[in-house]
């Protein structure tokens, strides 16, 4: 199987060896495209680190939240069954494919960046399952069930977005493993798993504990004036 040729051209302007492959994600039906993990093997050159830190490939990995929310949407789909859902900063798209996958009624996969809805869609068509798109959260209508979100939090400048998921949708679901115990009067701690990024970058074992958490409007939340605070995606 060929990966999608967009894709697999701007990962080669970053490494030029690198290949996408079709992957299974461990514990998991659901198959992404992502980054070789042989190409992770070999030392990169300085102008290939100065590429990768100026624009980060993030949508050819799954990260280990994303993974976490796969995983935790799958055993519990009443989560998202029969409900219209958005995956925020969706990334490669693995939490929005495994809500499509749970029965969610419709799934609206949500990023800034141009490639990570490119790797969306590649990404659905893999799974055979159907997803919209978006640019920009804060243009989307207050009509979500559930907005769910993986590794968003890395940075606590991002924390003013935990008030913002409410705002356009009844509840959250967020899974982060960066920024843990939050502290954030709407939302419960859920659990706490244990997961990977795939492939895996041998992340210290701190990043590999993922914290789930909810939130619902059952109190008065803050809608204040959106902020650039979402850097990644």
């Amino acid at each position: 199987m060929m990966p999608p040729a967009t894709l697999q051209a701007a990962l080669a302007e970053l490494f030029g060896d690198a290949r996408l492959i079709a992957a299974t994600l461990p514990g998991t039906d659901v198959r992404l495209w992502l980054i070789d993990a042989e190409n992770m093997e070999r030392a990169f050159s300085p102008e290939e680190t100065r590429r990768i830190l100026e624009e980060p490939p993030y949508w050819c990995f799954c990260w280990a939240s994303g993974l976490v929310l796969a995983r935790w949407l799958a055993a519990h789909p009443e989560w998202v069954r029969g409900k219209r859902v958005l995956d925020f900063g969706a990334g490669s798209g693995v939490a929005a494919i495994a809500a499509a996958k749970a029965g969610a009624l419709e799934v609206v996969a949500c990023d800034l960046d141009p490639l990570a809805l490119a790797a969306c869609r590649a990404n659905a068509e893999l799974n055979s399952v159907q997803l919209s798109y978006s640019t920009d959260f804060f243009a989307e209508a207050d009509r979500y069930d559930l907005i769910i979100v993986a590794d968003v939090l890395y940075d606590r400048a991002n924390l003013p977005l935990l008030d913002h998921f409410l705002s356009r949708g009844q509840a959250a679901l967020v899974a982060d493993s960066r920024v843990r115990d939050f502290q954030h009067p709407a939302y419960e701690r859920l659990d706490v798993l244990d997961a990977c990024t795939w492939p895996d970058l041998a992340e210290p074992a701190e990043f590999r504990r993922v914290s789930l958490y909810h939130a619902s409007r059952r109190r008065e939340v803050n809608h204040a004036p959106p902020t650039e605070v979402y850097r990644r995606t």
